[in-house]
């Protein structure tokens, strides 16, 4: 099994049954040990969203540890659902990306974006507003789409309110 699919599987289960928070094993990857990122974890049930939650920048020492925080936050902090309970375990897939640092996009750039490809970030300029949408997700085809929605989920305005938008790649762990 992917490492990555197993520390969430074991947080999410761990977390479930006991309230505990586990500590990544020394076994994982070294890059999971060693390297930081952003990390997204998504829980679906039958094909339904049931929890995403994450960073786009690290808050954590390292991978696994931006993982396992985040499986608790998608499991039980998602505002759009209600907790995952012990019941939900077998029907879970889980989804882990692993963000590439966002780099800026100029004005005459952001039609060159590609939304299967690039997540995208959004902040309105006075800063106090923000969305982010991952890359590869059904039924975004369009960068126009992806800062439609992106804006929508921050509370943008896109109209009246100047944005800055950043990209980034992922690295995606799914489970099959």
């Amino acid at each position: 099994m992917d490492p990555y699919i197993k520390l969430a599987k074991d947080t999410i289960k761990e977390y479930l049954a006991t309230g505990k928070i586990i500590e990544p094993s020394q076994d994982l990857p070294r890059d999971m040990l060693e390297k930081q990122a952003g990390v997204f974890v998504c829980f679906k049930n039958k094909n339904e969203l049931r929890g995403c939650i994450g960073t786009f920048m690290p808050t954590q020492e390292n991978i696994a540890e931006e993982i396992i925080n985040s499986t608790i936050s998608a499991a039980i902090e998602d505002y759009r659902f209600i907790p995952v309970g012990t019941h939900e375990l077998d029907n879970l897939k889980i989804s882990i990306d692993i963000l590439s640092q966002p780099e800026k996009v100029f004005d005459k750039d952001v039609e060159k974006l590609n939304p299967k490809i690039d997540g995208i970030l959004v902040k309105s300029l006075d800063g106090f507003a923000s969305g982010l949408l991952l890359p590869n997700l059904e039924g975004v085809d369009t960068v126009d789409e992806q800062l439609a929605i992106v804006c929508q989920k921050a509370g943008i305005d896109p109209l009246t309110e100047k944005i800055v938008v950043y990209k980034f790649t992922v690295t995606r762990h799914e489970e099959k």
